[in-house]
This record gives C-alpha cells, sequence and structure tokens, in this order.
C-alpha cells in the first residue's frame, strides 16, 4: 500500500473509533441524563403511551387514567377527589412532570422500574400491553375523609400516624388543589396551574409535611420528657422549683402565663394541665440548651424525615438563655410540621418507642402480585417506657378535665395537649391553634394525631387549640376507631 492510501485508511480508522467511542459514551455513559432531559420529547411520550398504574387506599385505587384527544400522549392522569387526596398523592402531568408519591413511585406507576423487569419482558413475548404497578399506601380513607372535612375552609394541616407501626393514616392539608385540572398538556392546563401558583393562600403547599409552624404548648410535652429523662424531676404529682413570677433569664421582663392559673410550684401533671409557661420555660432553662436539644433530637427535630417523600426538618435551635427558655414553651425559633408534632404524641403513646413515619405499605406488579412489603422500623426511643407512662397520665388528665376536653370519645382514653402558638411580630397576628393527642385502647394505641389551624378569619378571642384543633383530632381518632370494629 503506498504512503497516501495508508494514511488515509489510518484516518478513516480514527473516525470509526472516534465514532464508536461517542456512541458508546451516549448509550451507556449519558444515557440517564439524556431520557431525564426536558427537550426529550420522546421519553415523555413513552411515559404517557399507556394507562398509568394507581394509587391504592383501603383497596380501591384514588386515581385513574383517560385517554386524550389532538395529543401525541395518549393517556393522563386524574384524581378521585383530587384536593381531598393532592397531599398524599401529589400531581403527574403531562407538561410539569410530578410530584410526591407520583414522583416517587414513578417506576413502579409507570412499569418501568427494574422490579417489573420480568412483567416487560413476559409482555414482549405475550403480545400484552404495557401497563404499570400499583402502590398501596397506609392511609385510612375514613380518618383522611374526618380531617378534610373537619378542617373544611380553614387553613391549616393534619397528620395522623399508627403509633406501633409508624404507618401514616391520614395526611391533610387545606387550602388544597384537584391535580386533575393541569395534569394535561394544554394552554387550559397551564393557566390553571399558574392561577394555583399565584393563590395567595399557597394550595399547593403540603402544610403537613412542608410547613413550619411554632408548635406552641403542644412542645411542652416535649420539655416535660427532657425533665423526666434527665432526672430533673421524677414524680409528676411532686412540686416543681417554679416561683411565680419567673422572671426570664438575663432580662428584665417575666414570662407570663395565659390568666390567673395555679402554676406557682405546680405539679408536672398540674402545669401541663394549665398549660403553665412559667414552670415549662424553667425547666427549659434549668437543663440548658444543649439537653433540650438532645431530647428534641430523639423525636425527630433537626433532620429531615422521609415519608418516602420528605418533610421538611423541624428546629429546636441552639440559643441563648432567655430564647431557650422561650423555646421550651415552643416559641421563640422552634418551629415544627405537623408530622412532627404527631410523632411526638406518637412516641409518648408507644411506651416512649418512636416508629419510622411511612406511607407505603406495598407495591404491586400489574398482575397484582406483591414484589415490596414494607418492613416496620424504630426510629428512636425518646423516653423509657416508665417515663412514657407517667406522661401519658399527664396527657389524659389534660383531656378528662383541663384544656382538651373537647377531645374526649365515649369508652376510649384519650391523651392530649393544646397550643395557642403566637405568630407575627410581637404577636400580632392571630394564632395559631394546635393539638397533639391520642387514642387509646384494649388492644394498645392504633392513633395519634396532630392537628393546626392557621385560621386568619376567626376573631382573636376564639383561637384555642382545645376550641378549633380538638374537635378535628377527636373526629380523625374516631375514625380510625371505628373503622377497624
Amino acid at each position: 500500500m503506498n504512503k497516501p492510501l495508508r494514511r488515509i485508511a489510518i484516518f478513516c480508522g480514527i473516525l470509526i473509533l472516534a465514532l464508536l467511542v461517542r456512541t458508546n459514551y451516549l448509550q451507556y455513559v449519558r444515557a440517564d441524563e439524556l431520557n431525564s432531559r426536558d427537550e426529550n420529547r420522546r421519553v415523555r411520550i413513552e411515559r404517557y403511551a399507556h394507562e398509568r398504574g394507581n394509587i391504592i387506599v383501603d383497596g380501591n385505587p384514588v386515581t385513574g387514567s383517560v385517554e386524550t384527544k389532538g395529543s401525541d400522549f395518549k393517556y393522563k392522569r386524574v384524581w378521585k377527589n383530587g384536593a381531598m387526596w393532592a397531599p398524599v398523592t401529589g400531581y403527574s402531568s403531562q407538561a410539569f412532570d410530578a410530584s410526591q408519591l407520583e414522583s416517587i413511585e414513578d417506576g413502579i406507576l409507570t412499569g418501568n422500574d427494574d422490579q417489573l423487569f420480568f412483567d416487560r419482558t413476559l409482555s414482549m413475548f405475550t403480545g400484552g400491553k404495557k401497563q404499570g404497578g400499583n402502590v398501596v399506601t397506609t392511609l385510612n380513607g375514613a380518618a383522611q375523609k374526618a380531617a378534610f372535612k373537619g378542617l373544611g375552609s380553614k387553613k391549616g394541616a393534619v397528620a395522623a400516624l399508627d403509633p406501633q407501626t409508624g404507618a401514616i393514616l391520614a395526611l391533610v392539608s387545606t387550602p388544597s388543589y384537584d391535580p386533575s385540572v393541569f395534569a394535561g398538556n394544554s394552554d387550559k392546563d397551564s393557566k390553571a396551574r399558574q392561577k394555583l401558583l399565584a393563590d395567595k393562600d399557597k394550595p399547593m403547599l403540603n402544610r403537613a409535611l412542608r410547613e413550619t409552624y411554632p408548635p406552641g404548648s403542644t412542645f411542652k410535652v416535649v420539655t416535660a420528657a427532657a425533665a423526666l429523662e434527665n432526672g430533673l424531676y421524677k414524680g409528676i404529682d411532686d412540686k416543681t422549683n417554679s416561683p411565680l413570677p419567673w422572671r426570664l433569664p438575663l432580662t428584665t421582663g417575666n414570662l407570663d402565663n395565659e390568666g390567673n392559673i395555679p402554676c406557682e410550684n405546680a405539679s408536672l401533671r398540674e402545669a401541663l394541665r394549665w398549660s403553665c409557661n412559667t414552670v415549662f420555660g424553667k425547666i427549659s432553662d434549668d437543663l440548658g440548651n444543649q439537653k433540650m436539644i438532645d431530647e428534641a433530637n430523639k423525636f425527630g427535630f433537626n433532620e429531615e424525615i422521609f415519608t418516602p417523600v420528605r418533610a421538611d426538618a423541624s428546629v429546636y435551635p441552639k440559643d441563648n438563655r432567655p430564647q431557650n427558655a422561650m423555646a421550651g414553651i415552643g416559641q421563640a425559633s422552634n418551629r415544627a410540621t405537623p408530622l412532627q408534632m404527631a410523632m411526638v404524641a406518637a412516641a409518648v403513646a408507644n411506651d416512649g418507642k418512636l416508629m419510622q413515619p411511612y406511607m407505603v405499605a406495598e407495591r404491586q406488579a400489574p398482575n397484582l402480585d406483591v414484589i415490596y412489603t414494607h418492613e416496620k422500623e424504630q426510629f428512636s426511643q425518646p423516653l423509657s417506657g416508665e417515663n412514657a407512662q407517667k406522661l401519658q397520665q399527664m396527657m389524659e388528665t389534660v383531656v378528662k378535665k383541663g384544656t382538651g376536653t373537647n377531645a374526649l370519645i365515649n369508652g376510649v382514653t384519650v391523651g392530649g395537649k393544646t397550643g395557642t402558638a403566637q405568630h407575627g411580630l410581637n404577636n400580632s397576628e392571630n394564632p395559631y391553634a394546635w393539638f397533639i393527642s391520642y387514642a387509646k385502647t384494649d388492644s394498645g394505641s392504633p392513633v395519634a394525631v396532630a392537628v393546626v389551624v392557621e385560621d386568619s378569619q376567626a376573631n382573636r378571642d376564639d383561637i384555642s387549640g382545645g376550641g378549633l384543633a380538638a374537635p378535628i383530632a377527636r373526629d380523625v381518632m374516631k375514625a380510625v376507631i371505628d373503622s377497624k370494629k
């Protein structure tokens, strides 16, 4: 071969080698990145080319799929009572992707997950059409309905757990939205979504998981747990060292109680019953900031919680003495999600053992074979069984003859704690009404609940955890108990 031909052959060989390297780089190294790019419309077309699997509650689907016309996306998602279930399911939109369970479980719902490889392969040989699998949730339909109805037109959230397993039984946020209104790919869908995003009441915000509030007096349950766990006080009916008035440390002002209530040297039981700021503020100061942080962390504060949907981290802050005292009564920079406060009530109800919250019980193949079953997992041990039972006695006193009587259920033992958290500069805005609780039957505690109501329309004097939030918690607990009969 002469020299010019040899050069041309080598050059062509280099080009072929470069083409092979480039092709393999695109197909294997960058495949996932290119598949997930918004510009890759073929992936989205394939995603909506067949009916999506369903999200299941109480054995029935709360989602579905319908054929679309005039679009290269064949099917779009629909929901049954979408506004009630949106805080659980999230949305799945041809134009705007997906969120929450619709996003996290997308592989199962579309049929593309590796767990469904055998089903996809089998359908290739049998000629069957591709189908998505199902996601079976832990949600209790009756509890979800009770929570949604209870909040009604009020702004707020409810989270309910099974204390013994960590299963999420209800997750409601209001105002809510219907994901069906922007599930398609038209101008109408785009305008509907823009209207939701522009709404000042933020209907697309999941307040149960993604909004943190000052927990107010409901946090006194955590402060009481810290006092018992650190040996500051042992007997819940013994007098505490709680003078009245009590000056906030390093300040010239006193920490006030709400009204003329018997808080001077009150026992832990009576202090929780009357919700004494002075007693719990002083406990937080006596223990110090680090011990309070340590106890709050055991309940789940200061870290994100995955259910598998992510919940924002609740915060017990590292702070100075006066702010730590205020944080001990659920104010200052103390912030908590409703899910977090439901976890507090659940840990107390479950004799001090806190279970990991979860909302996916099973995943099913298109033929309904179970391909995944959740195994319950302990999150932490915030307090001993003995101290948890002491706290149960205290919380049950709150409901029997304290501020939580609106949560009473005939024939059922109920423990709870009310809270009215300050809101706005110098408490200038309407406060948040809180209630956390659990119900106890002969077979243990089947449900723990947290309710927060941020009702800016109510008269300020009418806002209280016992008045606004406790009746909602009662109805949710009763719904769970009745559903097990």
